[in-house]
């Protein structure tokens, strides 16, 4: 059996993780989106902070609008969205460039990089800085989902350095 070469395999992979990544993001927002009301709950109490330390000094960051809950999740399910349309057309340029020149594949990852770093902004910026840090999800032992947002977080940093390692 003639295996492949180690620069095509190694393209393959680059795929593959945007492809797993897209699935994963497609999968969020299903569930986001069809099971609105659970998770619409974590969103609200993250910032309405009811589950953090009593005395936390913190708590005058709560926010108490159903308005500002709504808008919060929803925001958050569109840069999942963003995030899924990005990787599934960066994964697609990816698996149809695999047999290209090294300049060609490397440029059709503009999508890929595009649809990773939404993701980034979501869970680092949005999980781990604003829910975890401002409105101190950390403090929650219900509503924390740092754990969640901190192996994403490292899935697409993984996934972004190893796409963006050029050939040769």
């Amino acid at each position: 059996m003639i295996l492949p070469s180690t620069a095509y395999l190694f393209r393959l992979t680059k795929a593959v993780l945007v492809l797993a990544t897209a699935c994963m993001a497609m999968l969020v927002v299903f569930g986001n989106i069809t099971d609105y009301s659970t998770n619409f709950l974590f969103v609200k109490h993250v910032l309405l902070m009811d589950t953090t330390f009593a005395n936390s000094e913190l708590l005058y960051r709560s926010i108490h609008s159903p308005v500002l809950f709504h808008t919060s999740y929803i925001f958050i399910i569109v840069l999942e969205i963003l995030m899924a349309c990005c990787c599934i057309k960066g994964s697609w340029l990816l698996f149809k460039h695999l047999r290209s020149d090294a300049e060609a594949f490397h440029a059709v990852k503009k999508w890929a990089v595009a649809g990773l770093l939404i993701g980034i902004i979501t869970w680092l910026l949005g999980f781990e800085v604003i829910g975890g840090e401002w409105f101190a999800m950390w403090q929650s032992t219900t509503w924390n989902g740092l754990g969640s947002a901190e192996r994403i977080v490292s899935f697409l940093l993984l996934t972004l350095i190893l796409l963006q390692m050029k050939e040769g």
